[in-house]
């Protein structure tokens, strides 16, 4: 993913502090010194927040292996899917607060799940409906996957020193790229593979 396509992203930054709904709402208060979120702390939140994206980016995985052999894989889309919203949703109180680039994404992402849950669970994947569940399933996958590695370069000391700001960088650059033609091909497989698979359960035709 080029930088200069996605400034906002590859900076990665937070706008200046100021007082939003969420923090007028007291969603993320600084209680004695710490911070503590929906009751938990800081360092409790943030880590549930981590580990459900991960979990969701191996259950994604998982559903693309599926989706590109023409495998319908129910119980493991179900879960994907759920995860992937408390991804997106748990992102939203971690301060600081306001409407910055990764509160961008959750709201992308939460759209782009609206339309794929819709896909299969009301319009029972037909005609049209098929396809577009492959896409939005794959975008959120790829949104998910995308600020993993915006993270990982941010949090793990080897990746950051190839890319401190996350922008320019000839690495951080190849990466991003490498990852949009990898779901770009991967995409293109599934509608393929996917087009005549059978029906997931629980969403009959």
């Amino acid at each position: 993913m080029p930088a200069a396509a996605f400034p906002a992203i590859a900076q990665w930054k937070h706008p200046p502090q100021r007082r939003s709904i969420g923090a007028r709402l007291n969603i993320g208060a600084r209680l004695e010194g710490g911070i503590m979120i929906l009751g938990l702390s800081f360092a409790v939140f943030t880590t549930i927040h981590v580990y459900l994206s991960l979990i969701a980016i191996l259950a994604g995985f998982v559903v693309l292996y599926g989706l590109c052999n023409g495998l319908p894989m129910p119980g493991v889309t179900a879960f994907f899917l759920a995860t992937t919203i408390l991804t997106s949703v748990t992102g939203f109180p971690i301060p600081p607060f306001g409407f910055d680039p990764p509160r961008a994404i959750g709201v992308i992402s939460l759209i782009v799940l609206a339309i794929c849950v819709f896909a299969i669970y009301g319009r029972k994947l037909s005609g049209a409906w098929r396809w577009i569940y492959v896409v939005t399933a794959l975008v959120a996958l790829y949104l998910n996957t995308a600020v993993g590695v915006i993270q990982s370069f941010q949090k793990i000391p080897a990746l950051n020193a190839l890319a401190p700001t996350q922008s320019n960088e000839p690495a951080f650059v190849i990466v991003q790229a490498a990852l949009l033609l990898f779901f770009v091909f991967a995409g293109w497989v599934a509608v393929r593979r996917f087009h005549n698979a059978p029906v997931l359960v629980g969403a009959p035709a």
